[in-house]
């Protein structure tokens, strides 16, 4: 069969009945079906989805295809994706999500994963399947497998609460905002037994985003949260993304938390269960996490950008916790997936642990000022990382690497320049130690890019 070009570097994603139709997911679930074969995986796949208008639709045609091939299906029906991680980690059966995470309305997408939540990528799978599908996979001729439903919510209630002790916690008032997405379903459940005042944000679940895109790494879209926090003069606010595997915080004064402050936070809190243990950060993230880590008798592993990184470097070093900027938090405890409500639980179990405010307990962890990623679109990247490497060759205290585009490390400031994989872009993260030193490497590295 032939289709557009929607298989993304770790996932699905296209345009809802031009590019992801319900005839292009049966055929998915027919070469998911025989990749699963070939690997010796169990043969069933948990199926979840997200609260899109589409979801259902591309998730049933997706289970006729599995089904097809002679393997079953659980459909989970409603989840968030950490919620379908639990259950493929739990069951120990590969499974697929529905959701197009923090996409505007008009699309949709699958993430896909292995037993045991193990991640499938282009590097792990993703391709095989691709190809599958443009070869087109072989009639079968065995017996239909059977399509089940079972309600996990509750369950992955219990494990999530099981992992963070938020017993005896002052009484805290949390503003959520669930941006019209699955957070709107989980959150209830989770927080029901909090010692907590909760105010619900745009809880309704509504795959047209009525409110503001269900992505909180824009700023743009953290502004209703940061009003509500200080209208109600609440403790902390939480933002979580349209599949809740992301989440980000707002402290009392209303100010967004910089992700690498939490996971910081969570690192301390690791390390103290877990004493000596390793924790990864991805290279984007503020140098004060791995000085945090080191000072808590822990060791700092850096990591490439993607979970597909964080994940094969998890399984691999055995760490407990791992971090990066865009609001995801893996957990070994949570089978080396990411899970926005977990990381939530943490800062909650840390705040309501404290009589500080919730910017007094990061106040630590804050050493460092950071530009944010600033994307410039170039003609030749190569080129533009060369000449930027060039002018800093050389210099002494200064090193130089390329585990992930260029990075530069000086003795009180660092930066990353990453080629997009997709679009013509670089892509600038600055860190310093003072606001005049990042800004004028910020400005000194854009004349370079953009002239």
């Amino acid at each position: 069969m032939t289709f557009p070009n929607i298989f993304k570097a770790y996932d699905i994603r296209g345009l809802v009945e031009t590019e992801l139709t319900a005839d292009f997911t049966f055929a998915l679930g027919v070469a998911y079906a025989r990749f699963l074969q070939i690997e010796r995986e169990p043969a069933s796949v948990v199926v979840g989805e997200d609260m899109r208008p589409s979801s259902p639709e591309l998730a049933e045609a997706f289970s006729s295809g599995i089904t097809s091939q002679g393997l079953d299906v659980i459909r989970i029906g409603l989840a968030s994706t950490d919620m379908l991680y639990f259950a493929s980690g739990k069951l120990n059966l590969p499974g697929a999500m529905f959701t197009a995470s923090h996409n505007p309305a008009a699309y949709n997408g699958i993430k896909l994963c292995l037993s045991g939540a193990r991640p499938v990528g282009k590097e792990t799978g993703l391709q095989v399947i691709e190809n599958f599908m443009r070869e087109g996979s072989p009639m079968s001729f065995r017996s239909l497998g059977l399509e089940k439903h079972s309600d996990m919510l509750q369950e992955y209630v219990s494990h999530l609460l099981g992992l963070v002790d938020v017993t005896g916690i002052r009484r805290l008032k949390i503003v959520i905002d669930a941006g019209n997405g699955m957070a709107g379903f989980t959150a209830p459940a989770i927080f029901a037994g909090i010692n907590a005042e909760v105010i619900p944000m745009y809880f309704e679940l509504d795959g047209t985003f009525p409110n503001h895109e269900a992505n909180p790494i824009d700023s743009a879209n953290l502004v209703d949260l940061q009003a509500s926090v200080i209208k109600n003069q609440a403790d902390i606010g939480l933002a979580f993304d349209g599949d809740a595997d992301r989440c980000f915080l707002v402290d009392e004064k209303g100010n967004t938390v910089n992700p690498s402050d939490l996971t910081s936070l969570i690192a301390h809190r690791e390390l103290q269960r877990n004493p000596g243990s390793n924790i990864i950060y991805n290279l984007i993230s503020s140098r004060s996490v791995a000085e945090i880590v080191l000072e808590n008798g822990g060791h700092p592993l850096r990591s490439r950008v993607g979970h597909s990184y964080i994940k094969a470097l998890m399984a691999q070093s055995g760490a407990v916790f791992g971090g990066e900027h865009s609001g995801h938090f893996y957990f070994k405890d949570f089978w080396c997936a990411d899970s926005g409500a977990l990381a939530a639980l943490h800062a909650i179990a840390a705040l309501g642990s404290s009589e500080l405010a919730l910017s007094q307990l990061l106040k630590p962890y804050q050493r460092y000022v950071a530009s944010g990623e600033i994307n410039s679109t170039v003609h030749d990247a190569g080129a533009k990382m060369r000449e930027i490497e060039e002018s800093f060759s050389g210099i002494s205290d200064v090193t130089i690497d390329h585990l992930d585009g260029l990075s530069v490390d000086g003795p009180t400031w660092w930066f990353n320049v990453r080629p997009s994989n997709t679009e013509p872009l670089l892509r600038l993260n600055v860190e310093a130690k003072s606001p005049e030193e990042m800004a004028l490497l910020q400005e000194r590295l854009l004349h370079t890019i953009r002239s």
